[in-house]
């Protein structure tokens, strides 16, 4: 890998009249992010220009959000996004959701600073102003990064959440939701597939089932996620990905979204779930799906 390399392959791609899409692709997605962001520093010392500005002015659309994406690091992606959920027109529940519970405490944490130190606001205090009721309280719960992450499973304890959870929703004339919130959002993942198994001997049925039944709107959406993260993150991103293409018209952020953070964490994984969830390769999928450049592109983010 030579930065230099790159960078000039990519400036004589932009350089005169037309631009070559085709070599933006091939060089960008051959990198891995570590790689990108010295190709950015390594644009600007050699040839003068900002090589995001360069491409921006050279592209459009969804495949230019797919292009910036790529170039952007890791965390400041989930940065720009979640204030894109808050800020943009409408509040995007789903964004929110969807990082929030997905990102590990480390990862949430380096978001906390660094959109501190972006937009002089905190994320919590964004989430605050912009959403409500018990909604905002998973939210600002998922937003501390403070689950435990050991690996203890509390057999007592477990049996106890799992009480505690059939008393506050199936057994209780409406929902005790703040139960929910408290074990679901701070409790390690191993303790929380056991009280699942537990809840299911007790309530006959499964935890989304009843969360779907006990709850609505985006608390129930948030309370889901947590639990489809914690059994299966790439499942819970292939059904993301499978929700933003399948119907008329597609969800173009979150399909954006998913294929750029996902690229170099868990896209094999999201693939083979995705397989045997749907019958149908993610790479059919997005190919019957998009078209010209932002096809192109995230076929190679797809891989496969």
């Amino acid at each position: 890998f030579s930065a230099e390399q790159e960078a000039q392959a990519l400036r004589k791609a932009m350089k005169g009249l037309g631009t070559d899409e085709d070599a933006i692709i091939e060089t960008l997605t051959k990198l891995n992010a570590s790689q990108r962001q010295q190709v950015l520093i390594t644009y600007k010392s050699t040839i003068g220009r900002d090589l995001i500005d360069d491409l921006k002015s050279e592209l459009s659309g969804n495949f230019e959000k797919v292009i910036i994406g790529l170039m952007t690091p890791t965390i400041m992606y989930d940065v720009h996004e979640l204030r894109r959920a808050l800020k943009g027109a409408g509040t995007d529940e789903g964004c929110l959701i969807e990082i929030l519970a997905s990102r590990t405490n480390a990862e949430i944490r380096h978001i906390n600073e660094n959109y501190k130190l972006q937009y002089g606001s905190t994320l919590e205090d964004d989430i605050v102003s912009d959403t409500s009721s018990t909604f905002r309280r998973v939210l600002v719960s998922l937003a501390t990064g403070n689950r435990d992450e050991g690996t203890f499973v509390d057999e007592a304890l477990a049996q106890q959440d799992a009480q505690c959870l059939y008393e506050a929703g199936e057994k209780k004339w409406g929902t005790d939701e703040v139960q929910f919130l408290s074990i679901l959002c701070t409790r390690n993942r191993c303790h929380l597939l056991r009280v699942f198994d537990v809840y299911r001997g007790i309530a006959n049925k499964d935890i989304t089932e009843s969360i779907k039944s006990e709850m609505s709107g985006d608390l129930e959406d948030a309370l889901l996620a947590v639990v489809k993260c914690l059994r299966n993150k790439p499942a819970y991103f292939a059904e993301r990905l499978y929700k933003s293409m399948k119907g008329l018209g597609t969800d173009d952020s979150t399909l954006i979204r998913v294929m750029v953070s996902r690229s170099e964490a868990d896209m094999l994984y999201i693939r083979r779930e995705f397989l045997s969830m749907y019958g149908k390769s993610l790479h059919s999928f997005i190919k019957g799906d998009c078209s010209g450049d932002y096809r192109k592109v995230l076929l190679r983010l797809c891989g496969g």
